[in-house]
């Protein structure tokens, strides 16, 4: 992979409409993943040609010019992002400006499966920490909940990664009537192997199969009944995230909550996301999007890019209006959160 030339000169900063500063970019490398999630995918998925993603050099160039313009942190997503081919090409040479100290986290969200491969090339590049997407420990539920996944190889590739050195955070998308008798166990079982574990609510992003209605767990309920049984302190802890952590005093561990339907998290967001293919979004809840892949491959300066980033960026909205239409199951946003990235 060829590394491009990038000016060490920074660029000013970028800040929104609302004074929030741009400091955390999600990169979806890929649409493709390995399970098929119920609230995620429909089980037969139509993905991208491949034709149509951008070259891993491309992805490079882009979150390059988000970093000379104030980016801190890069998270790569997918799909699954490690079923990407030569992703570690990209994760190499994005290392580089954590080498210069341009950078100060990279990072990805990942399912687990590919993680007994990657895990110790991933702490090799400077990965300091992963998210691992985890709804139950049940092997049966977790077969029925990504239609094809193996929990014994994701909990195999948990061991890879802290034996790697790397901190594991834990994501399970609370669920009703799927998973609600296992949070506590959940909790108590990350934490005894010292990781964190975030509670998400579905969110209501592309078409599924089934009534996203039918699958929403108010986060607020699910805190309430977690009290009767642990203690939870409010925790200053932030990850650059819209989580809110508590402290469990019973087992020292941060249990986080990622609220978008109950209490919208939006004042203070620092994040846009890039998908594989080039799009800008300024919100996961929003349609409002750029191209920024016709800039890209327009000239080798980044002159033009710059200013379609700059452009996305003043009109990044001040929140998402998400909510669960029970009438009609139509998502609040037509697009998979495999394409937006996780």
């Amino acid at each position: 992979m060829t590394t491009p030339i990038i000016s060490p000169v920074a660029a000013p900063e970028l800040v929104d409409p609302f004074g929030r500063g741009i400091e955390y970019l999600r990169v979806s490398v890929t649409d493709r993943c390995d399970f098929r999630c119920v609230y995620c995918m429909s089980e037969h998925m139509s993905f991208l040609p491949k034709q149509d993603l951008l070259t891993l050099e491309e992805l490079d160039r882009l979150c390059s010019a988000f970093v000379r313009r104030g980016v801190k942190k890069l998270r790569i997503t997918g799909g699954e992002p490690l079923v990407r081919r030569d992703i570690m090409t990209l994760f190499r040479s994005l290392s580089r400006h954590l080498d210069s100290g341009a950078l100060e986290e990279l990072t990805l969200t990942t399912n687990g499966s590919q993680l007994q491969r990657f895990a110790r090339e991933l702490a090799e590049c400077g990965v300091k920490r992963i998210n691992v997407s985890l709804d139950t420990l049940d092997a049966e539920k977790f077969r029925a909940i990504t239609r094809w996944g193996a929990l014994d190889k994701v909990l195999a590739g948990i061991d890879a990664a802290q034996e790697a050195g790397l901190a594991v955070k834990i994501n399970a998308v609370a669920l009703k009537d799927f998973n609600e008798d296992e949070f506590l166990p959940m909790i108590r079982w990350a934490h005894g192997r010292g990781m964190d574990i975030t509670f998400i609510e579905v969110m209501p992003l592309g078409e599924v199969d089934g009534h996203r209605a039918d699958q929403y767990l108010p986060l607020s309920q699910m805190r309430a009944g977690l009290m009767d049984q642990l203690t939870l302190e409010e925790s200053s802890h932030r990850t650059g995230g819209p989580a809110r952590y508590f402290t469990a005093k019973e087992t020292g561990g941060r249990i986080g909550f990622i609220t978008p339907l109950t209490h919208n998290f939006c004042e203070s967001c620092n994040r846009v996301r890039l998908t594989c293919t080039g799009t800008l979004f300024m919100c996961l809840g929003q349609e409002d999007a750029a191209d920024l892949r016709k800039p890209l491959r327009q000239s080798e300066s980044d002159d033009a890019l710059m200013q379609a980033i700059e452009a996305a960026i003043s009109r990044k909205p001040k929140g998402h209006d998400f909510v669960i239409d029970r009438k009609t199951n139509i998502p609040a946003v037509g697009r998979h959160m495999s394409m937006t990235g996780g």
